[in-house]
């Protein structure tokens, strides 16, 4: 089955594709030609995965998958959250967000954050959202190579103590937010 994502985020298809059964194939939404800039003007995770969700599927006039993800830090009143992407400043730069967060953080004691992602399925006939949260830590300085966004400062609670940029692409799909939120709607898919 090919899937198209409301994205064009090549990490977010990576991780996607890494939990879904072989037989599927997932492009980015230019890869399937859509060129127009998808839309995120929500002030919520759920109302930017929605409205993402729909644009796309009233584009394809098919079935639509779209998600968004956030970081929410306690200490911080959920920030960066809707506005993870693009904490750093709008150029949606992964080292100048983390750079930004660290330093928000500088001095704080209360390190407890969690990711979210929200995910939309939409097609013909309705909508609906599926979510997964993983509680963790932030560090006070970067660990790890791989991942991407704030993977490198993210210990998950859940975890053996490693940020989620030190685990292989495995070890993460086992317990991120994202994998927690496409297995929801896998499972449903299924009923």
């Amino acid at each position: 089955m090919k899937l198209v994502l409301a994205t064009q985020n090549p990490n977010k298809v990576k991780e996607i594709q890494a939990v879904l059964p072989s037989t599927w194939s997932v492009t980015t939404a230019l890869e399937a030609g859509i060129t127009e800039e998808l839309p995120e003007t929500g002030d919520t995770l759920d109302a930017n995965a929605r409205e993402k969700a729909a644009f796309l599927q009233e584009y394809t006039g098919g079935f639509a998958l779209s998600d968004d993800s956030g970081l929410e830090v306690d200490a911080l009143d959920g920030a960066p959250g809707v506005y993870s992407a693009r904490y750093g400043g709008p150029e949606k730069d992964d080292a100048l967000n983390r750079a930004a967060l660290l330093r928000a953080m500088d001095g704080q004691t209360q390190r407890s954050a969690r990711f979210r992602t929200v995910m939309a399925w939409a097609t013909p006939t309705g909508m609906t959202t599926y979510e997964g949260v993983v509680e963790g830590t932030l560090l006070t300085a970067e660990r790890g190579t791989g991942g991407f966004g704030y993977d490198a400062l993210f210990v998950p609670i859940d975890g053996d103590g490693r940020t989620f940029a030190e685990m292989s692409v495995d070890e993460k799909k086992a317990m991120s937010h994202r994998s927690r939120a496409l297995r929801a709607w896998m499972e449903d898919l299924r009923s």
